[in-house]
């Protein structure tokens, strides 16, 4: 799924539960760089190799909307690391291991994290075989769920129906609740 849409449906989910459990808007920021992270930590590499090396901003805006197969060329080691930071942020071992060490250290689980556990749980179902299936058993495994990637246009406009109509569901039910 697109990162537009991640923050989307971060915010959505905040506030369905803002409404049962007031949330910092701390909590929200949070909750949205952490759906959005994912997509954007791996380009930090790429962003590097443009900001201190011999890349190009052309170079960094191709890996961003590549298909596969037409990703522009990068040098090893930043493939590799860029690969990497992927690998890690979408994968659901690392993420229960980053949850664990949370609720350990606060004693209660951290909101927050609902923002990246959301992403790749997404990111799962919305990603095909074809388009960069999620690795989300990393490091156990790099193989992922076929899924339907989420470009296709028919998914593209099904994805943005379902935000819309789920943020006028919860629009219109706080407005049925203060209407009481």
């Amino acid at each position: 799924m697109d990162i537009v849409a991640h923050t989307l449906w971060a915010a959505v989910g905040a506030t369905a539960v803002h409404r049962r459990r007031p949330l910092s808007r701390l909590t929200v920021i949070a909750t949205l760089i952490l759906a959005a992270l994912p997509d954007v930590l791996h380009l930090l590499p790429i962003a590097g190799w443009w900001l201190i090396g011999d890349g190009s901003f052309a170079a960094l805006r191709g890996y961003a909307v590549a298909v596969p197969g037409q990703e522009p060329g990068l040098p090893p080691q930043v493939q590799f690391w860029s690969h990497t930071l992927h690998c890690v942020m979408h994968s659901a071992p690392i993420a229960a291991l980053v949850t664990a060490a949370v609720w350990a250290t606060r004693r209660a689980f951290w909101i927050p994290l609902l923002g990246w556990w959301s992403h790749i749980v997404i990111d799962v179902f919305t990603h095909s075989a074809d388009y960069y299936a999620v690795p989300v058993l990393y490091p156990f495994t790099e193989r992922g769920f076929d899924g339907v990637a989420w470009n296709t246009p028919w998914m593209l406009a099904l994805n943005y129906a379902a935000i819309a109509a789920t943020t006028w569901w919860i629009w219109r039910s706080g407005r049925a609740l203060r209407d009481r």
